[in-house]
């Protein structure tokens, strides 16, 4: 089944399969569930099949591509005492250059984050993609095995890593010292809390991401770009607290709601991908990098 077809399934499928992906509900339960909905002559294994993502189909720049230079790299990290994620230059960099870090969606450094992270230094940055799974073997290779994964993840330790991550790019030497952050669905989330930890940060752009807590508002020192799904109850409940908080506080931001989207629409390895909103979603973002890491 293509992406196109499978973005008609019911709005009860989706809400199911939000559900499913956040730990929710269990695999078992999603396919007993789905399998009820009015989906012709398909099985609940099966639209989980055509919901889960299709890395290779989905591909933008492959990991040999010879304009970006990418490696592996450990890092030490306070709370699981060491950190190993995917960082990628442009390989025609002079000079320093500004440094992004891309934080993954809940199932760890998966080859669609990788991806995203060579798109990054593509725009002339340099982007650094960690791995919270690494503690407990690392990306998996199986989404389902990696949800699993990340729910055994002690959050408090994970949430110090990364903020290890952002002061390694920020001491990094072919970097300028200046760090921004991008995250997706959990990865969202984890930008907004760094936003609230690291007070020389210099941008943060969450997708779809938990907003920023009301009583965190006030340490936030970066600009931030929010970038949210029409359909997303989840994540758009916590908004009006958040942004009353946000405004309250003086910080500077800046919120998108892509019209007729879902959770993930950024993500083209799968059904929920909205080309037209994820395009413009991310020209936002590489502007709004470049405004805030390359001004003097």
């Amino acid at each position: 089944m293509s992406n196109n077809e499978a973005q008609k399934f019911p709005p009860e499928v989706w809400k199911l399969f939000d559900k499913y992906v956040h730990g929710a509900i269990s695999r078992r339960e999603f396919i007993d569930r789905a399998g009820a909905c009015a989906v012709a002559g398909m099985s609940g294994a099966a639209i989980l099949d055509a919901l889960n993502p299709k890395f290779a189909e989905a591909q933008q720049i492959a990991p040999t591509d010879s304009r970006i230079k990418a490696e592996y790299v450990e890092i030490p990290a306070p709370g699981y005492g060491k950190l190993r994620g995917y960082l990628v230059k442009p390989a025609s960099a002079k000079g320093k250059l500004p440094t992004v870090l891309v934080v993954h969606e809940n199932r760890g450094l998966n080859p669609h984050i990788e991806d995203v992270a060579r798109r990054v230094a593509l725009e002339n940055f340099i982007a650094f993609a960690p791995d919270a799974l690494f503690p407990l073997g690392g990306y998996p290779g199986d989404e389902d095995k990696a949800r699993e994964q990340f729910q055994k993840l002690d959050q408090a330790k994970t949430r110090e890593d990364f903020i290890a991550a952002a002061d390694y790019l920020k001491k990094l030497p072919q970097g300028t010292g200046k760090v921004a952050v991008t995250g997706f669905c959990y990865g969202g989330g984890v930008a907004n809390f760094l936003a609230t930890r690291v007070p020389d940060l210099a941008a943060a752009v969450p997708f779809y991401g938990t907003p920023p807590a009301p009583e965190e508002a006030g340490k936030i020192k970066a600009p931030l770009l929010l970038q949210f799904a029409e359909t997303d109850e989840r994540i758009n409940a916590a908004w009006p607290a958040s942004e009353a908080a946000l405004k309250s506080a003086g910080v500077k931001y800046q919120a998108f709601v892509y019209p007729g989207t879902q959770h993930g629409f950024n993500n083209d390895t799968t059904p929920r991908y909205n080309k037209e909103a994820a395009d413009l979603a991310w020209k936002r973002t590489i502007e709004f990098f470049k405004e805030n890491l390359r001004a003097s």
